[in-house]
């Protein structure tokens, strides 16, 4: 009995000490993800509905943003999902007008980065500028993304993006 005792007083001691390190740990890296999160929100915008969006299908399966890039944090419309995956579309404001068109190719590249932790490029597809009202810019687009890595596409259809003109410098 008083070695049961001794043993769970000795297994308390060290859970209670290992609990204390790990638990300043994790305070740390709470602390940490303030500092990175807080450094990204000042470049992230929320998705919303009647605000900042972009949806799209890839390979046919429903994608959806929930934040962007500020444009003017990157000279791209940049939506993300979950911080996951994300799309890219290249910005040119000599064309955000009704009716301008960026053809993708190798000087306006579409970029894919799905959880497969590859870049999949999209040289081939294009986006329509549709509509310029209050503020807001809406397009559409399409792609067919490749990676060097592997030796597939993968189809960026029914895409849709809503950006606001008041965060572009």
């Amino acid at each position: 009995m008083k070695r049961t005792l001794l043993i769970m007083s000795i297994t308390g001691i060290l859970f209670s000490c290992g609990g204390s390190a790990q638990n300043k740990a994790m305070e740390d890296q709470k602390e940490a993800n303030k500092v990175t999160a807080a450094t990204l929100d000042q470049n992230h915008i929320p998705a919303e509905e009647g605000g900042w969006t972009m949806t799209a299908k890839i390979d046919g399966k429903a994608w959806a943003a929930s934040s962007f890039f500020k444009i003017d944090f990157q000279d791209r419309i940049h939506g993300f999902y979950k911080e996951e995956e994300s799309i890219s579309l290249p910005y040119d404001n000599r064309q955000m007008k009704v009716g301008g068109k960026i053809i993708f190719n190798e000087d306006h590249v579409a970029l894919l980065f799905p959880t497969d932790d590859l870049i999949w490029d999209g040289k081939k597809g294009e986006m329509e500028i549709t509509k310029v009202q209050n503020g807001w810019i809406e397009g559409k687009f399409f792609f067919t993304a490749t990676s060097s890595s592997i030796a597939k596409t993968t189809e960026v259809t029914d895409g849709f993006f809503r950006i606001s003109l008041t965060t572009i410098k």
